[in-house]
């Protein structure tokens, strides 16, 4: 199956349903097949997306699909130099670009003229096979050279038709969007949305109050979030959500504090943890309303830890807990966290492609993680953000949920800054809550008390605010970089 089977089964399925924007259906379906008779005049090999979120970026994913070429929507707080060098990448794109965004690109068409030119003729979609690249999203920009990822459409179509049950959504249900359009939950949450048959409403640039506007005014029932984002929303003084029934959160870990207080805020939402990869098409794990709901609820140490865990493997995902040489450990023990499954797809542009049938590959995430003896997933971290101080290996996240519990921590981070006498020194960064103030040497203390002595950060430092991508995603090497030119002097 590929992406224009889900639109097509939509179209038929409850055509006069509007999705986006104002389109139905079945206008969507027409928008996207007349976009691809323009990329097939053009004989474009990529259809590129320069711009921020609306109703033209899932005609245009849509329309890539049926001409059979690879969507490629890209970061636009990507620097210029960055950005020139993954556009050299695709010199045949059909390219939608917005205006600030248009002198990078030699032609272009912007969303508003791409949405008025998709209005009258239809094509034949060309012959596809599900291994065909269907989306490339580049990742890690904000610390190295992007890289390319390859989701093919048996990848994406399996992902969604094993998560989501067609047409379930019921006429009155929205779906607030507010991930750029270069992320993965982005891609998904349109393919998602589409097969459910949910109208979806696009916020471009989170804020707390034009969120909570939204969700009020457009009656949104569903919405997903990062958890920066969430917890600016509780910082509101009127942060009431009548129609609101699901709240999906992922991207980066949940501090404590703050979910707790959402599920008092918000006792009639669905919470969901969802931790996935772009390589994985989005989500593998998925932590449930009813897990929340248990675990908040629970007495029991090791199930209310649960409500800070990333939830158990999907349908159709397999997944593991291995050592150093690829072996599986025991239950409760720490290491790489390997997944399979037909949505995975571990693939990159530029390299060669596999030969095994998708599904049958194990995919190192290179994320760290354990297992409890129910199932329940607890991510600990990059493997690469992982800290050597004097030949031990230490995980940043075991040390930043000590700090996120302190009453007056708003959000905090650790890492590993270059030493001369151990390799590397820990230090933290910490960011107090509204009307707060932090001690560093008490939370140094607290650390100690809780974790042993060399885990206690070598330095705590505060600041107003921790540097974050769009999608939550700390950018530890630019904290590393200046703590580095801060070094504690004596």
């Amino acid at each position: 199956m590929d992406l224009t089977m889900l639109l097509d089964m939509a179209a038929e399925g409850f055509p006069d349903r509007t999705l986006v924007g104002t389109l139905t259906a079945r206008e969507l379906r027409d928008a996207a097949r007349t976009g691809a008779g323009l990329i097939a005049e053009a004989d474009a090999t990529s259809v590129v997306y320069l711009a921020v979120n609306g109703p033209a970026f899932p005609v245009a994913l849509f329309a890539a699909a049926a001409a059979g070429i690879p969507f490629v929507p890209l970061n636009y707080r990507l620097g210029t130099d960055q950005l020139a060098a993954v556009l050299t990448q695709h010199p045949g794109a059909w390219v939608i670009a917005d205006d600030r965004h248009a002198p990078l690109v030699s032609a272009r068409h912007s969303p508003r003229s791409w949405l008025e030119s998709t209005a009258s003729r239809t094509l034949s979609p060309p012959d596809r096979v599900p291994r065909d690249p269907a989306v490339v999203i580049y990742t890690s920009g904000t610390t190295s050279a992007p890289k390319g990822v390859l989701l093919h459409h048996d990848n994406l179509a399996s992902y969604v038709i094993g998560g989501v049950e067609f047409g379930s959504a019921s006429p009155d249900e929205a779906s607030l969007m507010c991930v750029p359009p270069y992320h993965i939950a982005a891609v998904s949450n349109v393919l998602t949305n589409v097969y459910a048959g949910r109208r979806v409403v696009v916020l471009d640039t989170f804020s707390a109050d034009r969120w909570l506007e939204l969700v009020r005014t457009e009656r949104v029932t569903n919405a997903m979030v990062v958890p920066t984002m969430l917890a600016r929303l509780m910082e509101e003084p009127e942060h009431e959500v009548p129609t609101l029934r699901t709240l999906a959160y992922g991207g980066a870990a949940m501090p404590p504090r703050v979910i707790e207080r959402a599920l008092r805020a918000w006792p009639h939402v669905g919470f969901v943890n969802a931790y996935g990869l772009t390589e994985t098409s989005s989500t593998i794990s998925v932590l449930g309303p009813d897990d929340h709901r248990e675990a908040a609820a629970s007495e029991d140490p090791e199930v209310r830890a649960r409500l800070h865990s990333a939830g158990r493997p999907i349908p159709g995902v397999d997944l593991q807990i291995r050592d150093a040489s690829g072996a599986a450990v025991p239950t409760g023990t720490a290491g790489r966290v390997w997944v399979r499954g037909a949505q995975v797809s571990g693939r990159y542009a530029g390299t060669a492609p596999g030969t095994p049938e998708a599904g049958d590959e194990w995919f190192d995430t290179r994320d760290l993680g354990r297992l409890d003896r129910k199932g329940f997933l607890f991510v600990l971290g990059r493997q690469d953000d992982t800290i050597i101080r004097g030949g031990e290996n230490i995980a940043p996240a075991e040390i930043e949920d000590v700090l996120l519990r302190r009453p007056g921590v708003a959000d905090a981070v650790v890492v590993g800054v270059p030493d001369e006498e151990w390799g590397q020194r820990i230090e933290a960064v910490v960011v107090p809550a509204p009307r707060a103030a932090l001690d560093a040497e008490e939370l140094r203390a607290e650390v100690r008390r809780r974790l042993r002595g060399p885990k206690t950060p070598d330095r705590i430092v505060v600041w107003a605010e921790i540097p974050r991508t769009a999608t939550g995603k700390v950018l530890r090497r630019d904290i590393t970089a200046e703590l580095s030119r801060t070094e504690p002097t004596g």
